[in-house]
This record gives structure tokens, sequence and C-alpha cells, in this order.
């Protein structure tokens, strides 16, 4: 079966990068906290837009934000850090590109409470993928309660743009939950990786 004949999710058919990243990356689980981090970030960009926008500028973002890694975002010079509110490279939203400071002074307070970042996530679905089996796109919620638990959890740390809708959408994508159609051919592999997954004990 060639790879335009797979069965995929109806969200990403049409696009090759929407495609590719389908394929390989959504629906994994991530337990790695610097990971799940940037991936949050990226999820409050996509706020009011479609995830196709983000995606299309990934590198820049990562590019950017130094890899958003939460230690080097704290460290930019605010010079480095203005010019970014003219960048076409990334969506030049003064309050989103804020937020990715904010969340990261978030971060740093977390782990100097010495609480990891994964662990605070991972605890509101109870350590475990959820395995679900929806056959239809319209079967697929758009928050749910422990997508709503996690958006005011990481509000009263400080975070910005984790709202209900973006924190299920992040869930999602980094396979905390397995929102792949059944039919759809990531469907299985996802829920294998998910049926072993083991959340890392070796915090870094």
């Amino acid at each position: 079966m060639t790879n335009q004949q797979l069965v995929r999710c109806g969200w990403c058919e049409g696009d090759g990068e929407y495609e590719h990243y389908h394929d390989t990356l959504w629906g994994r689980p991530v337990d790695d906290s610097q990971e799940l981090f940037a991936k949050l970030c990226l999820d409050g960009q996509q706020a009011g837009l479609s995830w196709l926008t983000i995606l299309r500028k990934w590198d820049a973002y990562h590019e950017l934000f130094h890899n958003l890694d939460p230690d080097a975002l704290v460290a930019m010079p605010n010079a480095e850090r203005e010019a970014l509110y003219s960048n076409p490279a990334i969506i030049r939203s003064k309050a989103k590109i804020d937020a990715i400071f904010t969340n990261a002074r978030a971060y740093l307070k977390l782990r100097d409470r010495g609480q990891n970042f994964s662990e605070f996530l991972w605890k509101f679905v109870d350590f475990e993928p959820t395995i679900n089996a929806y056959q239809a796109l319209s079967e697929v919620p758009t928050e749910t309660e422990a997508s709503r638990q996690m958006a005011k959890a990481l509000k009263k740390e400080g975070f910005k743009f984790v709202g209900p809708t973006i924190c299920y959408a992040f869930m999602e994508a980094v396979g905390m939950v397995n929102d792949h159609l059944v039919d759809c051919h990531c469907y299985q592999p996802c829920k294998t990786a998910m049926e072993t997954f083991r959340l890392s004990t070796n915090w870094k």
C-alpha cells in the first residue's frame, strides 16, 4: 500500500506535511519534560488558528526560541525578544510570544519546587494513556474533564494559553489519549505503544 493509499484521520488528509506529522508524531506517548513543554507552547500558539499554520512554522519556532528550552528562554536578551514581535516566520502576536516566556518561568518555578513537568501533566490521565476507539471525527471531543483539570492546574501555576481545548489537543498530540480513528493506519501502532508505555522515573 502506498503512502497515498493509507487510511488516515480525515483532519490531516491532503497535505504532505500534515500527513507526515500525523503518521510519525501525533498520538505517540511522550514523557520528556522539555519536549512536553515545547509542544504545549506550540499548541498555545495555535489558538484561533489551524495546527497546520503552526506546523509550517515549527522549525522557525524552534530556531528563534532556542529549541523552546526554558532555561535558554529566560536568559534571552531583551533585544532578541523584542525582535520576535515583527518576525514574519512566526505568529506575530505579542500576547502569544510573551506567553512562551511566561510559561518558561512557570516551568522553572515548578522545577525549583522539585516538581517534574512530565509527572505534573501525566497525573491528569492517572499516568496511563487513555485508549479510545472512535469511528468518526464527529465522535472526538474538543475537551474533557481531564483537559479541564489540566488547564485549571496549569493556569494556577502561571501558564498562559492553556485553556481546556488547547490542553485536549495537546493530550491527543503527546499520546495521553489515542484519538486516531479505529480505521486509521496509525491506530494500532499507537495503541500498542500506549499499552507498553510506562512513565519514566528517571527525572531530568
